[in-house]
């Protein structure tokens, strides 16, 4: 069951403008405190809770199509913004390690009251995800996986993110990314389906992107990542032998996290006999929605009594 799209493209009506995409964002969610840091939350929809965790460049802005989607088949989805991130706070000499960042999600799904919750998790929100799962293993209903990460050892920032990981150059790579290379890069890589953004809401990822720092936490989160054996073999133990299901969806056409490489290697770590593919590049969260929603709803309710979805 689609939802009616968003302001920024709608059929039949003028296209609308990053201020509007935007305004709606923040109409359409609230905000609140954990962990000493003010964040935003969107949440849409009644039913079992689905905590959808974003990565780099998203915040719970860009799971509003996929929200509306769950809702559609009687879930409630939740997706908040990181420390740092879309428009949460984004205090200096903060820890936005995965650590750090995972103990804001822990306290994050206290103070919105979650209780036990199926978690959906994005790029970086895989390690940050894993740090939420391992520390409260027992309310983890299902778990999906998004084009992420799990063999963090071997994680590499493509070439469009790897300039922010170094001092100097980072900043100046961030000062430089405007409207236009923005939305070349996320079209080049991120959208499978152009006319599925419009213009405006490419621009509204830019803009939560930067924020009221000009980037500032976004360069301090690409050089906190925690790479080590360690790391990995936790998140390995938050996929494989749990006690809640768990599945992969993975989008074909990834150049960031391709299927081959790191849609593999996801399926390996957490012993899945296969993967669920769909078209798209890295962020599938926009063009494909509907199955994604569908694929969470199946898992969610697969030994329910009643249907996952209407026939």
């Amino acid at each position: 069951m689609s939802a009616p799209h968003q302001p920024g493209g709608g059929r039949g009506t003028a296209p609308a403008s990053q201020a509007d995409v935007l305004a709606a964002h923040q109409q359409a969610g609230r905000y609140f405190d954990a962990a000493g840091v003010r964040s935003f939350v969107r949440e849409q929809g009644n039913g079992p809770v689905v905590l959808c965790i974003h990565g780099m460049i998203g915040s719970s802005f860009l799971y509003r199509k996929v929200l509306a989607e769950l809702a559609g088949h009687g879930l409630r989805g939740v997706a908040f913004d990181l420390p740092g991130f879309g428009l949460a706070a984004r205090p200096p000499g903060y820890d936005y390690s995965w650590t750090g960042l995972g103990k804001f999600c822990v306290a994050a799904v206290g103070e919105l009251g979650l209780g036990d919750f199926h978690l959906v998790v994005h790029d970086i929100g895989g390690p940050v995800g894993f740090e939420l799962a391992a520390a409260v293993p027992g309310r983890i209903a299902s778990l999906t996986l998004l084009n992420t990460t799990i063999d963090v050892t071997d994680f590499k920032s493509p070439w469009t993110m790897e300039p922010f990981r170094h001092r100097g150059v980072g900043e100046v790579w961030m000062r430089s990314l405007n409207g236009p290379a923005f939305r070349f890069l996320m079209r080049l890589q991120g959208i499978g389906d152009p006319a599925a953004v419009s213009k405006a809401e490419l621009n509204t990822y830019l803009a939560l992107m930067k924020g009221p720092d000009k980037g500032r936490a976004f360069l301090q989160i690409m050089r906190s990542t925690e790479r080590t054996p360690g790391k990995q073999a936790r998140y390995r133990a938050a996929v494989r032998d749990v006690p809640y299901p768990v599945q992969a969806i993975w989008a074909a056409d990834d150049p960031t996290m391709t299927l081959a490489g790191y849609g593999e290697k996801a399926r390996a770590a957490a012993g899945l006999p296969s993967l669920h593919v769909v078209p798209g590049k890295h962020f599938p969260q926009e063009d494909q929605a509907p199955v994604i929603a569908r694929k969470i709803a199946e898992l969610v309710f697969r030994d329910a009594a009643r249907p996952a979805f209407p026939a």
